[in-house]
C-alpha cells in the first residue's frame, strides 16, 4: 500500500466517523519535507520556515551513568528549571569551551 492509498483510507475514515464542526476540522496530509503521513490543522499547518528555530544538529545518544549521577542530574534540572537536554548541553558546552 502507498502513501496515497493510506492517506486515503485515513481520509474516508475520518469523515465517516467525524461530525463536520468548522472548528475542529482536521486534513490528512503528507509532508514535503520527509514524506510522513501526519494530520494537519485545516488553519495553521506545515509551513516552510514555520516553528522553532534550530539550535544545532540533533542526534540521539544512550548514556550509562550510576543512579546517583543520574540523581544529581535531575535535581539540577529541577533547581535550574532546565529540560535535561539544556543541563547536557551546558556541561558538554562548558567542558569544550575550556579546551578551547
Amino acid at each position: 500500500m502507498n502513501y496515497k492509498e493510506i492517506e486515503d483510507d485515513i481520509k474516508s475514515e475520518i469523515k465517516g466517523n467525524t461530525k463536520h464542526d468548522s472548528k475542529n476540522k482536521v486534513k490528512v496530509g503528507v509532508s514535503t519535507k520527509d514524506g510522513q503521513l501526519g494530520f494537519l490543522f485545516t488553519r495553521g499547518g506545515l509551513r516552510e520556515g514555520a516553528g522553532r528555530k534550530s539550535i544545532g544538529v540533533t542526534k540521539k545518544v544512550s548514556l550509562t551513568l550510576t543512579e546517583e549521577i543520574w540523581q544529581e542530574i535531575e535535581s539540577a534540572c529541577v533547581d535550574q528549571n532546565l529540560s535535561r537536554s539544556q543541563v547536557f548541553r551546558t556541561i558538554i558546552e562548558s567542558h569544550f569551551s575550556k579546551e578551547s
